[in-house]
């Protein structure tokens, strides 16, 4: 078969593509005699098996191709390696282009640095088996499967530059928010963005089964994504000599179609129509150059070549012959001089300086990552004269706030979230930008374009994906969602943190934009949507992970808000998690008060407390919880004058904790200030009430701590009704109060059953008039005694 490139170099090709696939085997199975100089014996190979080669020969023969394409045309490319547990080739090609050594400079680039490559694999103390923050190159976590190609996409996204190979495994493909991911080039605008070449790897099996993309014809196949809107090249065969062609001229293919409808784009010679994006898929054996059979049974082409094959080669003499003859195949005497160094002309195969896929910085994006602009909150304020006197619309002051930040960041932010900016009250965002949109834009269409920077699907995957390839290649974004269906991406969240908990080991990563989440229309408004959208249980799983990544933040109004977006832009390598309401609701603090709460992240409210010297502490974090407390003080006050009661107010969740827990946690000191040693503490929480428990078990009053919150007691009904129903409401927890004040309940039964009173009379009026009883409607904060 013809090829436009030379025989010699398809033959170089093919060597460096073995190089990868010795050292790939060698890192799943060998401890020593890397160049094996001699027989392999049990001490050459380790104890516990553990690696992945059935899809590696496909990567790497990827990577290989892919070099050539780099130095060919002196592009930027960084490499998506989706596939689960592709880290033998990902190591493999580093080391060979060199980058892994310069990172890891014991690993050195010879016979030595090959041992101690191979002993670390899979290893204690050593490096995973997927392509996990250890691996130079990856910004993909390849532990999990399913976010590779909205990876890509985020990377891709204000980056002119460069182009984003990403390998999908046909088992990944099966992952329903891989499944979603295709829609990406929906999205993806050539004057302005990278590209995306998917290259569809399909060798047939999973772990034990076969694929269902596998199992397709071409027709089905060119069917389906040419109706996802790409143009599918094939390469499939067994051959390596006829592969190495059919690869070479298909990228070629795939790249001169990339630049020219870039060109075209940025020429205005386009209509701006979504472009018919070339997409590659590639059909190979599962375990491609491994042994056809071990013990009588098909290993190569079929799931058995899924993990590792030969699984007896320690114990198994024949099973180590295997192994040995498997690796020798790979003549290595061909590819590494005396010494372990790869040959000059295979050297001279990879790209040079950050051109190599393992040193690009566009795969450390913390090299990339510039400051934001952002205005000064200042900007923002309005005067609120008296607490509680206005209502406000919090995430709407936050959107002009936005949208100032999108005016001064036309290449370094953007939002995501599903199909719910103006629902969360973010429109303010659309006198700036509008929604990115690439399809078919109507006459009538409202707040779309082709350079729109909000980034709307209707798919959490998606949004998280985009968001976090945007993050690690050096951008800045924010993702509001509701609150309860933030829990579809709990996994990805997962990923995420464990991601820059290993980077903060890891002196050459940089550090990226913290991951910013915006949860509104929580828990206690969902007038008509019901128990479905009532879940503040995903600040519980944040909760969990290490004190130095999270950070939880419960603004009661607009002026905490402000001040909390506004430093989580600002931070890094962080997880940052904001809940704020959208509805009309009271606003507590002007602007300098607001700083000054949150740069304490809790404090007393003195404004609303009675006593320097309090006998109960009415406790809140969250803005409805918050409003409940203080309409219960109201309460509180009118029925007993004398009694002494501090307000504290909780906007920083992880200030609960003690400072040796948490970076922002207070001393005990500090806490019993605040919280008192010996004085009941009812507290109204936005979430479930363990989580305040767990936060504080080892404060001095913790025995003294009664929480209030969500119960899994929801429905469609008004917001008022909910806090009653889980016991969030201001009669209750004024009762709360009166119940654990030593004394009070005892001298003064008539203020519970008022109170219990005035509960059956809303259960009554709110069941017949379908909304809150006046009293709780038309409440004001006061901050006097009503009677």
């Amino acid at each position: 078969m013809l090829s436009s490139i030379s025989a010699n170099e398809l033959s170089l090709l093919d060597r460096y593509w073995r190089a990868a696939n010795y050292l790939s085997v060698g890192q799943i199975y060998l401890m020593g005699n890397p160049l094996l100089r001699e027989p392999l014996r049990p001490e050459h190979i380790k104890p516990r098996l553990l690696g992945h080669w059935g899809t590696t020969p496909g990567l790497n023969f990827i990577y290989a191709h892919l070099n050539r394409i780099i130095r060919q045309r002196d592009l930027n490319l960084i490499y998506i390696c989706g596939p689960g547990h592709g880290g033998p080739g990902m190591v493999a090609n580093t080391w060979l282009e060199g980058s892994y050594s310069e990172i890891y400079p014991h690993i050195s680039e010879d016979a030595e640095g090959m041992q101690r490559l191979f002993k670390q694999f899979s290893f204690p103390g050593g490096i995973p088996s997927h392509a996990a923050p250890e691996t130079p190159g990856s910004i993909n976590e390849g532990g999990e499967l399913g976010y590779s190609l909205s990876h890509a996409f985020g990377a891709a996204f204000d980056h002119p530059d460069l182009i984003v190979p990403c390998v999908i495994g046909d088992g990944e493909a099966e992952t329903g928010p891989l499944a979603a991911s295709w829609h990406g080039n929906k999205f993806l605008n050539p004057q302005r963005d990278g590209a995306v070449l998917p290259i569809l790897h399909l060798n047939g099996y999973r772990i034990a089964s076969p694929t269902l993309l596998g199992r397709s014809s071409d027709d089905d196949l060119r069917q389906l994504f040419s109706g996802y809107g790409y143009e599918p090249l094939f390469v499939s065969g067994h051959e390596p000599d006829n592969m190495h062609v059919q690869m070479a001229d298909t990228l070629d293919m795939a790249f001169d179609k990339i630049a020219a409808l870039q060109q075209l784009a940025r020429t205005g010679q386009t209509d701006n129509a979504v472009p018919l994006w070339p997409m590659i898929i590639l059909r190979s054996p599962k375990g491609w150059t491994g042994p056809a059979a071990v013990d009588g049974k098909k290993v190569e082409d079929f799931w058995r070549a899924h993990q590792v094959p030969v699984s007896s080669c320690r114990e198994d003499e024949d099973h180590r012959q295997i192994l040995e003859e498997w690796m020798r195949s790979y003549q290595p005497d061909d590819l590494f001089d005396a010494t372990g160094c790869l040959k000059p002309e295979l050297k001279a195969l990879a790209p040079a300086g950050d051109k190599r896929m393992g040193a690009s910085p566009y795969a450390n994006g913390g090299l990339l990552r510039r400051e934001l602009n952002v205005p000064d909150i200042h900007e923002f304020a309005a005067d609120i004269s008296t607490p509680g006197a206005c209502r406000a619309q919090a995430t709407e002051h936050l959107g002009h706030y936005l949208s100032e930040v999108f005016q001064r960041n036309k290449d370094n932010f953007r939002l995501f979230g599903p199909d719910e900016t103006a629902s969360n009250r973010l429109s303010p965002v659309f006198n700036i930008t509008s929604r990115s949109w690439m399809e078919e834009i109507k006459l009538y269409d409202e707040q779309l374009s082709r350079d729109g920077r909000v980034m709307e699907i209707l798919s959490e995957h998606q949004c998280q994906g985009w968001l976090e390839g945007y993050l690690l290649t050096g951008r800045h974004g924010l993702f509001n969602c509701y609150e309860a269906f933030i829990h579809i991406i709990d996994s990805m969240f997962n990923q995420h943190a464990k991601w820059l908990k290993v980077t903060r080991k890891l002196g050459w990563r940089k550090p990226i934009a913290s991951l910013n989440y915006l949860l509104s229309s929580h828990v206690w408004h969902q007038d008509h949507n019901g128990f479905s959208h009532q879940d503040p249980g995903f600040i519980d799983h944040v909760a969990n992970k290490k004190a130095d990544i999270v950070r939880i933040y419960l603004p009661p109004d607009a002026y905490t808000l402000l001040w909390v977006g506004d430093h989580c832009l600002k931070t890094w390598d962080r997880i940052n998690v904001i809940v704020a309401g959208k509805q009309p609701a009271p606003q507590w603090l002007d602007c300098e008060s607001a700083i000054a709460h949150c740069e304490a992240g809790m404090g007393e409210w003195r404004w609303a407390s009675t006593s320097e010297d309090p006998e109960v502490v009415m406790a809140c974090a969250g803005d409805v919880p918050t409003m409940e407390t203080l309409a219960a003080v109201d309460l509180l006050r009118g029925y007993l004058p004398g009694l002494r009661i501090r307000v504290v107010n909780v906007v920083d969740l992880m200030a609960l904790q003690s400072c040796e827990q948490h970076p922002h946690g207070k001393s005990d000191a500090e806490f019993d200030a605040l919280f008192t040693a010996d004085k009941p503490v009812i507290f109204a929480f936005h979430g479930y009430p363990g989580l305040i428990h767990r936060l504080t078990y080892q404060r001095n009053n913790h025995r003294n701590l009664h929480v209030r919150g969500f119960n899994e007691e929801g429905t469609t009904t008004t917001p008022f009704d909910m806090t009653v129903l889980n016991k969030l409401d201001r009669f209750h927890l004024a009762q709360e109060a009166i119940l654990r004040v030593a004394g009070l309940a005892e001298r003064h039964p008539e203020l519970l059953d008022d109170l219990q009173e005035r509960i059956a009379e809303h259960h009554r009026y709110v069941r017949e008039y379908g909304e809150d009883v006046p009293e709780v409607r038309n409440w004001q904060w006061s901050g006097k005694n009503p009677q």
